[in-house]
């Protein structure tokens, strides 16, 4: 697996990174532990965490991910071969008011969400960093933007904790592009640490215009074409794409429908049924899979991105992992991003 630049840093990561997200939570310890040692076996170093995962899942509380790989840290001894990313913003206050008696989360959970203020992003920081038994952060997240504290009091916080040896990047999560710019100008304007990435939901199928299930007041979930242009006119953010498999919805038919993906509504068109056949069309004639296909395009159109993927089993990792093998044509390529009803 190679390494890639992130943003205009001299810091390079892998080409793909590892979502941690259900890591001792839906995921269990003995799995989690043997997708960890696979995905590291295989060359990679880029673990992606939260400060919040998996809260909505009965019975966790949102630390779990974290103390997990702590844990497989603390035991590996590897902390010096690997590139850490966890996040701040998104955590909740008190998870006892957002779950009810049965664990079930409340409906208006998102108003306990922590915030990116001074105090809870540095008050949150030592808490991940107990968690990851770690002195260090490499790449520390604005998890979900906060229009109730001002971009300067975030980014002030974030360049302190850069001050302080604490965190050596900052990137941005479901940030709106006008948002980052503003965020890049104030860090310029104060010699502040900037975002060098953003991360967003980015796959090849085109979400309906009208989208809502990511959707909210304040925070845009998925990547634009606003954000694509942006990042390639400019080369100092890295593009990170989480969820690009949309749930299994390139490679299980049964997956394509409301019942069994909230997000099918999303991308429910007959521009998405072209863009499905079009991607099985390249899978068949290079013989590899759809997502195999779906990997190799985020990493190689533009702008190219750092995929984030995740996997219940090895086999379904090293399915994941083996896309960095394939190499798309530019007549591939121009195929599939051509394709529309």
């Amino acid at each position: 697996m190679k390494k890639v630049r992130l943003g205009k840093t001299n810091t390079e990561v892998s080409q793909i990174c590892l979502g941690c997200m259900y890591f001792g939570s839906k995921t269990d310890k003995k799995t989690s532990y043997d997708l960890l040692n696979h995905y590291v076996e295989a060359g990679g170093n880029f673990l992606d965490t939260a400060n919040c995962y998996a809260f909505w899942i009965k019975g966790a509380i949102g630390i779990e991910s974290e103390t997990l790989i702590g844990n497989w840290i603390n035991e590996k001894e590897n902390r010096e071969d690997l590139f850490i990313a966890t996040k701040v913003g998104a955590n909740m206050k008190d998870i006892n008011k957002v779950k009810d008696v049965d664990g079930n989360l409340v409906s208006n959970y998102e108003d306990f969400r922590e915030g990116l203020s001074k105090q809870t992003i540095i008050d949150a920081v030592d808490k991940s960093l107990k968690r990851l038994k770690t002195d260090y952060i490499d790449l520390y997240y604005a998890h979900i933007d906060d229009f109730n504290t001002p971009l300067e009091e975030t980014l002030e916080a974030f360049n302190y904790l850069v001050d302080e040896g604490k965190v050596r990047h900052i990137g941005c999560s479901n940030y709106r592009t006008w948002r980052l710019e503003r965020s890049k100008n104030i860090s310029k304007i104060n010699g502040w640490v900037e975002y060098c990435c953003i991360q967003k939901l980015h796959t090849y199928l085109r979400p309906v215009p009208k989208a809502t299930s990511l959707y909210s007041k304040t925070n845009k979930h998925y990547a634009d074409y606003e954000l694509l242009d942006y990042c390639i006119q400019n080369k100092d953010v890295s593009l990170l794409a989480y969820s690009p498999t949309l749930l299994g919805l390139y490679n299980c038919i049964d997956r394509r429908s409301e019942e069994t993906n909230w997000l099918w509504n999303d991308y429910s068109s007959p521009d998405t049924e072209a863009r499905l056949e079009a991607i099985e069309n390249v899978a068949n004639d290079l013989n590899i899979t759809p997502i195999q296909v779906l990997f190799a395009w985020i990493q190689q159109n533009n702008p190219p991105a750092i995929p984030l993927v995740s996997a219940s089993n090895k086999e379904q990792l090293k399915e994941n992992l083996d896309s960095v093998n394939v190499n798309l044509s530019k007549e591939k390529i121009q195929y599939l991003n051509d394709a529309s009803s």
